[in-house]
């Protein structure tokens, strides 16, 4: 099965997901819901699974949320996360079906998941947050970083779409590739501010776009 597939799972998927794991339950719930591609489960999938063996508990803030996926698999992983919050300048109006096809098994997921159509900006954050973000687009991950740096939050993004016009790449560039040296200086700069870092990577069969960036305050 191409895990990198753009098309959307649907009814005529559910076979392939056949077993009882977490997992599968998840995405059976995601081919009743019809609106997702393939490679966002996998994406949300592998992230959420790296980011709640760091990080466990704390309220979820998922920022550039989409469809929030990723919110909800972090809450699946660990209840005591008291509740997640999936943030977006629009929220797609399929994401409440995906969120009434994930209730059917959770039906406790409506009580915790909260979706807010604002700009990353006006988010008011808290040390205790969890905050994450899978594939913010460019400059939308240092905004992410910068978010929960200056609360004090721990935070796990998946950068994508680096725009090396406007980019920091800390001059490495003659060193290593652009869009490595961009997550390199952001590497950089949270260990300026205090951080501590992980750093890890999801399956490059899903997305080449796979450096995962884990950290917390030190």
């Amino acid at each position: 099965m191409d895990r990198s597939s753009r098309n959307r799972l649907n009814h005529r998927h559910l076979h392939l997901f056949d077993g009882e794991t977490l997992f599968d339950r998840i995405a059976r719930a995601v081919c009743r819901a019809g609106c997702l591609p393939r490679k966002e489960l996998y994406e949300a999938w592998e992230v959420a699974r790296r980011v709640r063996r760091r990080f466990r508990g704390g309220r979820v803030v998922d920022l550039a949320c989409g469809h929030g996926l990723l919110a909800q698999i972090l809450l699946l992983l660990d209840k005591r996360s008291p509740e997640a919050l999936a943030v977006d300048l629009r929220i797609p109006d399929s994401a409440a079906s995906l969120a009434k096809a994930l209730q059917v098994d959770w039906p406790w997921l409506e009580e915790r998941l909260c979706f807010v159509e604002q700009s990353i900006e006006g988010i008011t954050l808290s040390a205790d947050d969890l905050v994450v973000s899978a594939h913010a687009c460019g400059s939308l991950t240092d905004l992410v970083l910068d978010k929960a740096m200056s609360a004090g939050a721990r935070v796990a993004v998946l950068p994508c779409c680096h725009d090396l016009n406007t980019a920091d790449t800390g001059g490495l560039e003659g060193w290593m590739d652009g869009p490595l040296a961009v997550d390199a200086t952001r590497v950089a700069r949270l260990r300026a501010g205090g951080y501590r870092v992980y750093t890890q990577t999801i399956p490059a069969e899903i997305t080449p776009k796979n450096r995962l960036l884990l950290a917390e305050p030190a």
